[in-house]
Protein backbone atom coordinates (compact mmCIF):
# COMPACT_ATOMS: atom_id res chain seq x y z
CA UNK A 1 0.00 0.00 0.00
CA UNK A 2 0.87 3.63 -0.78
CA UNK A 3 2.00 5.42 2.96
CA UNK A 4 3.71 8.72 4.36
CA UNK A 5 6.04 8.16 6.68
CA UNK A 6 9.08 9.64 8.28
CA UNK A 7 11.94 8.22 10.26
CA UNK A 8 13.73 11.70 11.57
CA UNK A 9 11.77 14.35 13.20
CA UNK A 10 12.40 18.08 11.80
CA UNK A 11 10.38 19.73 9.17
CA UNK A 12 8.08 18.39 5.95
CA UNK A 13 11.03 17.64 4.62
CA UNK A 14 11.59 14.05 6.67
CA UNK A 15 8.32 12.91 5.00
CA UNK A 16 8.56 10.37 2.81
CA UNK A 17 6.25 8.57 0.71
CA UNK A 18 6.00 4.90 -0.37
CA UNK A 19 5.40 1.59 -0.10
CA UNK A 20 4.28 -0.46 3.01
CA UNK A 21 2.86 -3.97 3.84
CA UNK A 22 -1.21 -3.79 4.79
CA UNK A 23 -1.30 -3.52 8.27
CA UNK A 24 -3.55 -6.35 10.06
CA UNK A 25 -6.05 -5.89 12.74
CA UNK A 26 -4.96 -7.39 16.38
CA UNK A 27 -7.61 -8.54 19.06
CA UNK A 28 -10.42 -5.28 19.80
CA UNK A 29 -9.04 -3.69 16.58
CA UNK A 30 -10.24 -2.53 12.53
CA UNK A 31 -8.75 -2.20 9.54
CA UNK A 32 -9.94 0.76 7.62
CA UNK A 33 -9.40 1.70 3.84
CA UNK A 34 -8.37 5.34 4.19
CA UNK A 35 -11.09 7.70 2.27
CA UNK A 36 -9.16 11.15 3.39
CA UNK A 37 -6.74 12.01 5.85
CA UNK A 38 -7.10 15.26 7.78
CA UNK A 39 -4.44 17.02 9.34
CA UNK A 40 -3.89 19.15 12.50
CA UNK A 41 -1.27 21.90 13.68
CA UNK A 42 -0.19 19.07 15.95
CA UNK A 43 0.22 16.37 13.75
CA UNK A 44 3.35 18.58 12.47
CA UNK A 45 4.25 20.17 16.07
CA UNK A 46 4.75 15.97 17.08
CA UNK A 47 6.87 15.31 13.94
CA UNK A 48 8.99 18.32 14.32
CA UNK A 49 9.97 18.07 18.64
CA UNK A 50 10.63 14.30 18.55
CA UNK A 51 10.63 10.56 17.63
CA UNK A 52 8.04 8.42 19.62
CA UNK A 53 8.93 5.47 17.50
CA UNK A 54 11.19 4.47 15.12
CA UNK A 55 9.09 4.35 11.56
CA UNK A 56 5.75 6.97 12.30
CA UNK A 57 2.73 7.58 9.56
CA UNK A 58 1.30 10.76 10.50
CA UNK A 59 -1.94 12.42 11.09
CA UNK A 60 -4.43 11.80 14.33
CA UNK A 61 -7.87 12.29 12.18
CA UNK A 62 -9.52 10.74 8.76
CA UNK A 63 -12.09 8.71 6.99
CA UNK A 64 -12.59 5.75 5.24
CA UNK A 65 -14.72 2.24 5.25
CA UNK A 66 -13.76 -0.98 7.72
CA UNK A 67 -12.50 -3.81 5.65
CA UNK A 68 -11.21 -6.10 8.13
CA UNK A 69 -11.74 -6.53 12.24
CA UNK A 70 -9.64 -8.90 14.59
CA UNK A 71 -11.10 -10.74 17.33
CA UNK A 72 -13.61 -9.63 19.83
CA UNK A 73 -15.15 -7.07 16.93
CA UNK A 74 -18.25 -7.89 15.06
CA UNK A 75 -17.47 -8.72 11.82
CA UNK A 76 -20.78 -6.61 10.77
CA UNK A 77 -18.79 -3.13 11.16
CA UNK A 78 -16.94 -4.62 7.86
CA UNK A 79 -17.80 -2.11 5.23
CA UNK A 80 -18.92 0.58 7.90
CA UNK A 81 -18.21 4.13 7.08
CA UNK A 82 -16.33 5.94 10.32
CA UNK A 83 -14.59 8.90 11.00
CA UNK A 84 -11.24 8.35 12.94
CA UNK A 85 -9.27 10.30 15.97
CA UNK A 86 -6.64 10.07 18.13
CA UNK A 87 -5.03 7.54 15.07
CA UNK A 88 -1.48 8.91 16.17
CA UNK A 89 -1.50 9.11 19.80
CA UNK A 90 0.59 6.65 21.47
CA UNK A 91 0.48 4.83 18.14
CA UNK A 92 2.62 4.58 15.24
CA UNK A 93 0.25 4.51 12.87
CA UNK A 94 -2.04 7.36 12.12
CA UNK A 95 -4.13 8.07 9.01
CA UNK A 96 -1.80 9.11 5.96
CA UNK A 97 -1.87 5.55 4.34
CA UNK A 98 -3.76 3.71 2.25
CA UNK A 99 -5.49 1.85 5.31
CA UNK A 100 -4.47 2.28 8.87
CA UNK A 101 -5.14 -0.37 12.04
CA UNK A 102 -6.84 1.28 15.00
CA UNK A 103 -9.21 0.24 18.00
CA UNK A 104 -12.95 -0.26 17.31
CA UNK A 105 -13.94 2.42 19.65
CA UNK A 106 -11.37 5.02 18.11
CA UNK A 107 -13.14 3.90 14.27
CA UNK A 108 -16.64 6.11 14.81
CA UNK A 109 -19.90 5.58 12.45
CA UNK A 110 -19.95 8.13 9.88
CA UNK A 111 -23.53 9.52 9.01
CA UNK A 112 -24.51 9.08 5.65
CA UNK A 113 -25.33 12.41 5.04
CA UNK A 114 -21.62 13.20 5.58
CA UNK A 115 -18.72 12.78 2.93
CA UNK A 116 -15.96 11.21 4.09
CA UNK A 117 -14.07 14.86 3.68
CA UNK A 118 -16.34 15.93 6.34
CA UNK A 119 -15.18 12.94 8.82
CA UNK A 120 -11.94 13.89 8.43
CA UNK A 121 -12.30 17.08 9.95
CA UNK A 122 -14.05 16.19 12.75
CA UNK A 123 -11.66 14.41 15.85
CA UNK A 124 -8.76 16.87 17.32
CA UNK A 125 -10.82 19.93 16.39
CA UNK A 126 -14.28 19.13 17.19
CA UNK A 127 -13.24 17.29 20.29
CA UNK A 128 -11.23 20.16 21.35
CA UNK A 129 -14.27 22.98 20.48
CA UNK A 130 -16.55 20.07 22.16
CA UNK A 131 -14.25 19.99 25.92
CA UNK A 132 -13.36 23.69 25.83
CA UNK A 133 -17.76 24.70 25.39
CA UNK A 134 -19.06 22.16 27.87
CA UNK A 135 -16.24 20.93 30.21
CA UNK A 136 -17.55 23.74 32.58
CA UNK A 137 -21.30 22.97 32.19
CA UNK A 138 -24.43 24.31 30.42
CA UNK A 139 -23.96 27.54 28.40
CA UNK A 140 -27.96 28.17 28.03
CA UNK A 141 -28.43 31.93 27.70
CA UNK A 142 -24.61 32.13 28.58
CA UNK A 143 -21.99 34.42 26.61
CA UNK A 144 -19.46 33.06 24.93
CA UNK A 145 -16.21 34.63 23.20
CA UNK A 146 -14.37 32.27 20.22
CA UNK A 147 -11.00 33.90 19.64
CA UNK A 148 -10.40 33.17 16.03
CA UNK A 149 -13.68 31.75 14.92
CA UNK A 150 -12.56 30.97 11.53
CA UNK A 151 -10.40 28.40 12.59
CA UNK A 152 -11.13 24.54 12.72
CA UNK A 153 -11.55 24.83 16.20
CA UNK A 154 -13.20 28.07 16.83
CA UNK A 155 -15.80 27.25 13.95
CA UNK A 156 -16.59 24.14 15.68
CA UNK A 157 -17.07 26.27 18.97
CA UNK A 158 -19.14 28.33 17.56
CA UNK A 159 -21.60 26.10 16.48
CA UNK A 160 -21.33 24.29 19.26
CA UNK A 161 -22.06 26.78 21.70
CA UNK A 162 -24.63 28.04 19.37
CA UNK A 163 -26.16 24.84 19.67
CA UNK A 164 -26.24 24.78 23.43
CA UNK A 165 -28.22 28.24 23.66
CA UNK A 166 -25.40 30.51 23.74
CA UNK A 167 -24.94 34.32 22.57
CA UNK A 168 -21.56 34.07 20.90
CA UNK A 169 -19.26 36.43 19.44
CA UNK A 170 -15.48 35.78 17.71
CA UNK A 171 -12.73 38.00 17.55
CA UNK A 172 -11.21 37.75 13.79
CA UNK A 173 -8.47 39.36 11.46
CA UNK A 174 -10.46 40.13 8.69
CA UNK A 175 -13.51 40.33 6.55
CA UNK A 176 -13.38 37.36 4.40
CA UNK A 177 -12.74 35.32 7.90
CA UNK A 178 -15.50 37.03 10.07
CA UNK A 179 -17.97 35.86 6.91
CA UNK A 180 -16.87 32.59 8.07
CA UNK A 181 -17.27 32.91 11.40
CA UNK A 182 -20.90 34.03 11.19
CA UNK A 183 -22.38 31.57 8.97
CA UNK A 184 -21.13 29.11 11.96
CA UNK A 185 -23.43 31.41 13.77
CA UNK A 186 -21.74 34.11 15.43
CA UNK A 187 -23.34 36.83 16.62
CA UNK A 188 -20.99 39.25 16.63
CA UNK A 189 -17.49 39.45 15.06
CA UNK A 190 -15.16 41.53 16.05
CA UNK A 191 -11.80 42.37 13.99
CA UNK A 192 -8.80 42.49 16.38
CA UNK A 193 -6.55 44.29 13.78
CA UNK A 194 -8.93 47.08 13.77
CA UNK A 195 -11.05 47.38 16.52
CA UNK A 196 -10.94 47.43 20.54
CA UNK A 197 -12.22 44.07 21.37
CA UNK A 198 -12.91 44.58 25.11
CA UNK A 199 -14.19 47.91 24.10
CA UNK A 200 -16.64 45.91 22.02
CA UNK A 201 -16.85 43.22 24.17
CA UNK A 202 -18.17 45.66 27.27
CA UNK A 203 -20.56 47.36 24.78
CA UNK A 204 -21.86 44.02 24.08
CA UNK A 205 -22.45 42.71 27.86
CA UNK A 206 -23.09 45.82 29.08
CA UNK A 207 -19.65 45.98 30.93
CA UNK A 208 -20.63 42.86 32.43
CA UNK A 209 -18.02 40.71 30.70
CA UNK A 210 -18.33 37.36 28.57
CA UNK A 211 -19.02 33.85 30.74
CA UNK A 212 -16.63 31.52 29.03
CA UNK A 213 -13.81 32.12 26.41
CA UNK A 214 -12.67 29.42 24.19
CA UNK A 215 -9.14 30.84 23.82
CA UNK A 216 -6.46 29.54 20.80
CA UNK A 217 -3.64 31.80 21.60
CA UNK A 218 -3.37 32.46 25.48
CA UNK A 219 -0.52 34.54 26.06
CA UNK A 220 -1.39 37.11 23.45
CA UNK A 221 -4.85 37.48 23.75
CA UNK A 222 -4.58 37.49 28.13
CA UNK A 223 -4.92 41.46 28.35
CA UNK A 224 -8.03 41.30 26.54
CA UNK A 225 -9.00 37.66 28.54
CA UNK A 226 -8.84 39.26 31.70
CA UNK A 227 -10.56 42.58 31.09
CA UNK A 228 -13.58 40.34 29.03
CA UNK A 229 -14.10 37.54 31.50
CA UNK A 230 -17.52 37.75 33.38
CA UNK A 231 -16.94 37.03 37.62
CA UNK A 232 -17.31 33.20 37.74
CA UNK A 233 -16.21 32.49 34.08
CA UNK A 234 -13.98 30.28 32.66
CA UNK A 235 -11.28 30.74 30.08
CA UNK A 236 -10.84 27.28 28.21
CA UNK A 237 -7.30 27.30 26.33
CA UNK A 238 -6.51 25.21 23.92
CA UNK A 239 -3.68 27.05 22.12
CA UNK A 240 -0.75 29.11 22.37
CA UNK A 241 0.14 30.07 19.61
CA UNK A 242 3.55 30.69 19.13
CA UNK A 243 4.15 32.03 23.01
CA UNK A 244 4.29 28.84 24.39
CA UNK A 245 7.03 29.66 26.83
CA UNK A 246 5.96 33.17 27.65
CA UNK A 247 4.37 33.32 31.12
CA UNK A 248 0.92 34.72 31.77
CA UNK A 249 0.57 36.27 35.48
CA UNK A 250 -2.97 35.23 36.85
CA UNK A 251 -4.23 38.62 38.46
CA UNK A 252 -5.60 38.67 42.03
CA UNK A 253 -8.83 39.27 40.04
CA UNK A 254 -9.29 35.98 39.13
CA UNK A 255 -8.94 34.10 42.94
CA UNK A 256 -11.65 36.78 44.05
CA UNK A 257 -14.07 36.74 41.72
CA UNK A 258 -14.06 32.52 41.19
CA UNK A 259 -12.82 32.95 37.39
CA UNK A 260 -10.97 29.40 35.86
CA UNK A 261 -8.96 28.98 33.48
CA UNK A 262 -8.61 25.53 32.26
CA UNK A 263 -6.52 24.04 30.06
CA UNK A 264 -7.71 21.86 27.28
CA UNK A 265 -5.65 18.90 25.86
CA UNK A 266 -8.06 16.84 23.53
CA UNK A 267 -5.47 13.56 23.94
CA UNK A 268 -5.50 13.47 27.37
CA UNK A 269 -8.97 14.31 28.51
CA UNK A 270 -10.79 12.20 30.26
CA UNK A 271 -12.35 8.75 29.05
CA UNK A 272 -16.01 10.12 29.92
CA UNK A 273 -15.17 13.11 28.30
CA UNK A 274 -14.03 12.14 25.15
CA UNK A 275 -17.33 9.45 24.72
CA UNK A 276 -19.54 12.74 25.41
CA UNK A 277 -17.66 14.81 22.24
CA UNK A 278 -18.45 11.44 20.56
CA UNK A 279 -21.54 10.96 21.15
CA UNK A 280 -23.03 13.94 20.53
CA UNK A 281 -20.37 15.12 17.75
CA UNK A 282 -22.25 12.26 15.76
CA UNK A 283 -25.56 13.13 16.98
CA UNK A 284 -24.50 16.90 15.37
CA UNK A 285 -23.71 15.50 11.96
CA UNK A 286 -26.53 13.38 11.79
CA UNK A 287 -29.22 16.00 12.36
CA UNK A 288 -27.00 18.28 9.94
CA UNK A 289 -26.62 20.60 12.70
CA UNK A 290 -22.95 20.99 11.99
CA UNK A 291 -20.55 22.58 8.95
CA UNK A 292 -17.74 21.71 8.46
CA UNK A 293 -14.51 23.97 7.24
CA UNK A 294 -12.89 22.13 4.39
CA UNK A 295 -9.22 23.46 3.74
CA UNK A 296 -7.28 22.63 1.08
CA UNK A 297 -6.97 18.87 -0.73
CA UNK A 298 -3.46 17.25 -1.76
CA UNK A 299 -2.44 14.23 -3.47
CA UNK A 300 -0.29 11.57 -0.94
CA UNK A 301 2.24 12.18 -2.77
CA UNK A 302 2.18 16.06 -1.72
CA UNK A 303 2.49 15.14 1.98
CA UNK A 304 4.96 18.03 2.46
CA UNK A 305 3.07 20.52 0.32
CA UNK A 306 0.04 19.82 2.58
CA UNK A 307 1.88 19.57 5.74
CA UNK A 308 3.36 23.21 5.27
CA UNK A 309 0.09 24.76 4.69
CA UNK A 310 -0.97 23.78 7.66
CA UNK A 311 2.02 25.56 8.99
CA UNK A 312 1.13 28.38 7.36
CA UNK A 313 -2.24 28.78 8.94
CA UNK A 314 -4.32 27.62 6.12
CA UNK A 315 -8.06 27.89 6.79
CA UNK A 316 -9.99 24.90 7.49
CA UNK A 317 -8.96 21.49 7.69
CA UNK A 318 -5.71 20.69 5.11
CA UNK A 319 -6.33 17.25 4.15
CA UNK A 320 -4.84 14.40 2.24
CA UNK A 321 -6.89 12.38 -0.70
CA UNK A 322 -5.70 8.88 -0.11
CA UNK A 323 -8.46 6.66 -1.73
CA UNK A 324 -11.41 6.75 -3.63
CA UNK A 325 -14.94 6.22 -2.04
Amino acid sequence: MRAVWYEEHGGAEVLQVGEMPIPEPDSGEVRVRVVVSGINPSDWKMRARAMRFPKVVPNQDGAGVIEAVGAGVSKSRIGERVWLYESNFGNAFGTAAEYTVQPAHHAVPLPESASFADGACLGVPAMTAHRAVFADGPVTDKTVLVTGGAGAVGNYAIQMAKIGGARVFSTVSSDEKSDIAQAAGADETINYRTEDVTERLNGLTGDRGVDRIVEVEFPANFEVSRKSIADNGTIAVYGFGDGDSQPVGVPFRFRRTNINVRFVMVYTMPSEAKRAAVEHITRWVTDGLLTHLHGPHFALEQAASASRAVESHAVGTVMLDVGSE
